[in-house]
């Protein structure tokens, strides 16, 4: 049999196209190439004289609409070779060299929700299509850009570390992935964000995340490969190596924003198809003094008298991210006087504190906590810094130092004071040792403070949730969290550290070495003084400096039933001036299965998006008093958060300019009013199908 493709040609007058050699079962690709070459022309130029003859348009390339571009993931348009021309309200026209592709057309039909109309291209035109304009990761990027403050990218310096002093390097280069990269790191300065966190997400793209205040929020989208190539870049600025994908590694850098110098402590591991980076920010410049982190008085005044001591060892324990590390800096910064010699092993070295001697772990040079600290123990010492114990031989050493008259501040990883001794144990410590050198344990969280300027205090009842919490923790709570632009919408702004403070009694002491659970030795400790972290916290919550939610969140105490966890449809955000069709729309919407929040305007509608609400689609008219259609979609457009939020715009005009215009500014679709409910619902579905909502 002969390919369809050679019989199209002799069908279209071309003789020579009778001698063609093309085997039957080649690839519309293949039978392109081996034609265009037998015929001695560009596959280009065959298209045009076999368009006719299959009574198929010439597909134009010239009249390319980006709306109909976002209809096809890039991946089921080169896996089909087609690539997305224009759109109408039913169809879409795709540019393919084979219009008889049955199995493309019904593929491409389901994702995009249109019926497919084929025009014909060759297969070079096709993929200079693909990998121009449509699909470019630069080009996406650059649109990013291009709707953002890009003097926020242009501000981030990358720093060199060389001793004895740091050295600026100038500016780095200015390709699309570079500045996106330096602009993701100068809104996490802004933001007050202790990690990064980049994501690759499968074929649907990736995510960049922020924790802002031990909570995790998302602050982009991306495309695939925009995510590797960031990864890349940061594994750059870490001086790791770009090549290696398939092993976990570790790096450090230094930037400067604004003329303030920031640490990097980055982390990269593989994932199943990509790598995940997670970018640690430490702010070397920023350590307090122990009176200023922030602790209550009644366990400020304990605390000064576990690091009153002179020798033994004051751990302080608690999850990794709870705040461990800048207590103790803290604290060695009230002891830290011209009288007193103060030296650290820490990995990292999170801040720079004067007149302190501070030694950076370097395993690669067999520099370990018990390395350094044996050297340090011959360097006349008064208090040593441990940044953690979490080996035996580190162990056995801190307690030789503690024994021999020195001061030695560490963290250990345990979930309440006394569990310390037991963690010590673990780790190769007789209970005698431990008995004899332990003078006390701290253990700390980190809880959320309420916004000052949005906060309200409680006059009236309360509500359900917090009548629920409030029984359950025997606490009334007097403020109410609200959101507003300096808290992010979050309705709190910054952390305050809780802890109890256990201090080891001459009855704890026997009680450790005669084999006391940590239970018991809780107990024990409450008995001597000190106060339970759920007692200091509730304290707060009484003062007005949190929440019980709040409380919960961080204790993680919940009711039997468990916590309120939200769940449920996808919602979809309706912004119109017209309550006649508010009301009609939600009803369609609701009927089809989804939760629905109505806005009266713009100004509404953005405020809350920006608020937090998990808004999986906007619909919007375009009309509307104060903030129209139009100027919000601009507003979303021009943030990297909402750059990729699904957008229709909703309207009576019949003006095909319009229509055009509102298409090249990002809206994903056009409805016309009246709005018929069957085909109004199918469209909905389409937008969050090609979202990747479901």
């Amino acid at each position: 049999m002969t390919h369809w493709l050679v019989n199209a040609a002799v069908r279209s007058g071309i003789a020579a196209a009778k001698n063609s050699k093309v085997p039957d079962g080649a690839t519309a690709a293949a039978a392109w190439e081996q034609l265009a070459r037998e015929l001695r022309q560009t596959d280009v130029a065959l298209a045009a004289q076999l368009a006719k003859t299959m009574r198929v348009p010439l597909a134009d390339f010239d009249r390319v609409q980006q709306s109909a571009t976002r209809l096809l993931p890039e991946k089921l348009a080169r896996k089909h070779g087609v690539f997305a021309l224009r759109e109408t309200d039913r169809e879409l026209i795709v540019a393919s060299s084979d219009p008889n592709d049955y199995e493309a057309e019904r593929d491409l039909g389901f994702a995009a929700g249109r019926r497919v109309v084929f025009e014909l291209a060759s297969p070079t035109s096709i993929e200079t299509a693909l990998s121009g304009t449509g699909y470019s990761t630069d080009q996406i990027v650059e649109n990013l850009l291009n709707a953002s403050d890009s003097t926020l990218a242009d501000a981030v310096r990358v720093m060199e570390e060389e001793a004895p002093e740091e050295v600026a390097v100038q500016e780095v280069e200015s390709a699309p992935l570079v500045k996106l990269t330096n602009l993701i790191l100068s809104d996490a300065v802004q933001q007050r964000v202790s990690d990064i966190h980049i994501e690759p997400g499968g074929s649907k793209g990736g995510v960049v995340r922020f924790r802002v205040d031990g909570v995790m929020r998302q602050h982009m989208a991306l495309p695939v490969a925009a995510v590797n190539r960031i990864v890349s870049r940061i594994k750059v600025l870490g001086k790791l190596d770009i090549a290696d994908r398939m092993r976990p590694q570790d790096g450090r850098a230094r930037i400067q924003v604004a003329n303030r110098n920031y640490d990097l402590r980055i982390s990269t591991v593989p994932t199943r198809e990509a790598e995940k980076a997670v970018i640690r920010i430490l702010r070397p410049d920023t350590a307090k003094t122990l009176a200023g982190v922030g602790l209550q008085p009644y366990e400020l005044a304990r605390f000064r008298q576990l690091i009153g001591n002179r020798d033994g060892i004051c751990v302080v324990t608690g999850p990794t991210g709870s705040g461990k590390t800048t207590t103790l800096y803290a604290a060695l910064s009230d002891v830290a006087t011209s009288e007193v010699n103060v030296m650290t092993v820490e990995d990292p070295i999170e801040y720079e504190l004067a007149g302190i001697t501070q030694i950076q772990v370097e395993t690669k040079r067999n520099v370990t906590f018990a390395s350094a600290l044996r050297s340090i123990l011959r360097q006349d010492p008064d208090v040593i810094f441990v940044g953690e114990i979490r080996d035996a031989e580190t162990a056995v050493v801190a307690a030789q130092a503690a024994a021999t008259g020195h001061l030695v501040l560490a963290t250990l990883h345990t979930n309440d004071a006394m569990s310390a001794v037991s963690r010590l144990s673990d780790l190769g410590l007789d209970r005698a040792t431990i008995a004899s050198v332990l003078r006390g344990s701290v253990a700390q969280r980190l809880i959320r403070r309420v916004c000052p300027d949005c906060a309200l205090p409680i006059t009236g009842p309360l509500d359900e949730p917090e009548e629920k919490l409030a029984a359950q923790f025997g606490v009334k709570p007097t403020v109410r969290v609200v959101g507003c632009a300096k808290c992010n919408q979050s309705g709190y702004r910054g952390r305050m550290p809780v802890i109890e403070v256990a201090i080891v009694t001459p009855t704890m002491a026997d009680q450790i070495s005669g084999g006391a659970t940590a239970v018991q030795l809780q107990r024990a400790a409450i008995t001597q003084g000190m106060r339970p972290l759920r007692e200091v916290v509730l304290d707060a919550v009484r003062n007005g400096d949190t929440t019980l939610e709040e409380v919960e969140r961080v204790l993680g105490e919940v009711a039997d039933d468990g916590p309120i966890v939200p769940s449920g449809p996808p919602t979809i955000l309706f912004a119109d001036d017209d309550p006649m069709l508010r009301h009609l729309a939600t009803s369609i919407l609701e009927t089809g299965g989804y939760r629905v929040i109505q806005a009266r305007d713009g100004a509404e509608a953005l405020a809350k998006i920006e608020s937090g609400e998990d808004v999986a689609l906007l619909i919007t008219d375009l009309m509307m008093p104060g903030m129209g259609g139009d100027v919000l979609l601009a507003q979303l457009r021009s943030k990297v958060q909402t750059s990729l939020l699904p957008v229709i715009v909703l309207t009576g005009s019949d003006e095909h300019d319009t229509e055009v215009k509102l298409m090249e500014a990002g809206a994903d679709d056009y409805i016309r009013k009246p709005i018929d409910p069957p085909r109004f619902l199918a469209r909905v579905k389409a937008a969050l199908r090609r979202a990747g909502v479901s």
